[in-house]
Formats: structure tokens, C-alpha cells, sequence
């Protein structure tokens, strides 16, 4: 685990990480959190699937995260976790990564949750009992307006992730913009926080670079379409 201070000794603000998905939810809650300037945020918290080398459920290489996180300087906390992977070894080497953050100063997590209560409620009662607060920049913003603003913003963000069930695998690899909001069915959320669909930000207002990527294959498994994202 490596956690670092952007700020120097003297900062005074309650130490923070950042709940890393990869994806634009994360990207924007940093962006908001760092615009605030409530916590001094000393890194990025993030599930890799060790089985594959990728982030959890995103699918985004290893290799991908690191340049992203690099370009928004926020030094990496991986929690590695196998394929399958039950609830309790999830929860085991989650609570493993939280003890050292705690025992380095962290006190908040940071997430980019939207609405879902049940999301939220189970970050709060996991974080709770070992006295880390979480915070949630993003919750109970309309999720049509937010993802505007994203795009507004200069976030560059490509679809990573597509559940089948609810999107054709031809939005995998799409580039999330106002074109992809207009073209997503009815009902789906334009932020996919249903899970409808996953991000990878290659660019954006907190990165001080690009990451540069291109779409290469469309593989589907499991119910889902992975578009793999491979550096250039």
C-alpha cells in the first residue's frame, strides 16, 4: 500500500482516499471533493481481479489504471481479490486495506455513489465500526444533468463494461458522450448507476495528462460485453 501527501507535512485536513473505479463516477467525485477542498486525498482505493490483471467488474487493464492514476496523481491502493470471489473474502482483504489507511492517518473514503440506498447503506455500515466516515459528493444529483456536466467538463470516458441484459454489446467501447446519451433505450440511466454499463476516463479536468487508449476487441462473457481498452 502506498499513500501519499500532495499537499506536504503542514496540511492539516483530515486525510481521505478515494474509492477508484476507473470509471467517470469516480473521476467526477475527485474532481468535486479536490474543488471543495474539505480532505487532503493521499490516494486511490481500487479491486483488482488478480485472475485477469484488471479491474473488478470494469474489465480495464492493470497497466490502464496505473497510467490514469499517475495522470491523476493519486498514488494506488489495490485490493486484490480472485475469480470468483465470495462476499467474505471481499470483505476480508477490504478490511485489510482499510486497517493500513487507518493506521496512515486515512479517516474518509470517498465515493461516487448516485442513489442507490442499499450501495450506500452497506459502505456506512462497513466503514462505521473501524471510525471511517464516508463521504459522497455526487448523491442525489440528476443523473441526466450530471452526465452532462461530465461531458461539459471535458471528462473523456469510453464505455468498459456492458450488462447484456440491458444494453446490446454495441455500446461497448462507445465513447460517453451526448451522442451515446441520446442513442442509450429508455430506462437505462444516463450514468448506468443500474449497472447498465461501466467507464474507463482516459481524460479530464482531474488528470494532468491523457491516458491514450484505443478500443480493441469486444469479447462477451457472463452475461456481459467487455470492450478491451489497450494503451497507445
Amino acid at each position: 500500500m502506498t499513500i501519499g501527501n500532495g499537499k506536504g507535512p503542514k496540511d492539516l485536513r483530515p486525510k481521505a482516499l478515494i474509492a477508484w473505479s476507473s470509471g467517470k463516477d469516480s473521476a467526477w467525485a475527485l474532481h468535486l471533493a479536490r474543488l471543495a477542498g474539505d480532505y487532503d486525498i493521499v490516494g486511490a482505493l481500487t479491486t483488482v481481479t488478480e485472475t485477469f490483471g484488471r479491474v473488478s467488474i470494469h474489465g480495464v487493464r492493470e497497466e490502464l489504471l496505473m497510467a490514469q492514476l499517475k495522470a491523476a496523481g493519486l498514488p494506488p491502493t489495490i485490493v486484490r481479490i480472485p475469480y470468483p470471489c465470495t462476499n467474505e473474502i471481499y470483505e476480508e482483504r477490504m478490511a485489510e486495506a482499510m486497517r493500513a489507511a487507518i493506521a496512515a492517518g486515512v479517516t474518509h473514503v470517498i465515493f461516487g455513489d448516485l442513489f442507490l440506498q442499499d450501495i450506500r447503506a452497506y459502505r456506512e455500515a462497513k466503514l462505521k465500526p473501524v471510525g471511517v466516515t464516508p463521504v459522497f459528493p455526487l448523491w442525489d444529483m440528476p443523473t441526466d444533468a450530471l452526465a452532462k456536466d461530465m461531458i461539459s467538463g471535458c471528462v473523456e470516458a469510453y464505455i468498459a463494461t456492458v450488462d447484456l441484459k440491458k444494453l446490446p454489446a454495441s455500446f461497448a467501447g462507445r465513447r460517453f458522450d451526448r451522442q451515446l446519451l441520446r442513442d442509450l433505450p429508455k430506462g437505462v440511466d444516463p450514468c448506468g448507476e443500474n449497472g447498465e454499463f461501466h467507464s474507463f476516463v482516459a481524460a479530464g479536468p482531474m488528470m494532468k495528462g491523457r491516458v491514450a487508449v484505443t478500443v480493441g476487441e469486444v469479447v462477451e462473457r457472463d452475461g456481459y460485453a467487455y470492450a478491451d481498452l489497450v494503451s497507445v
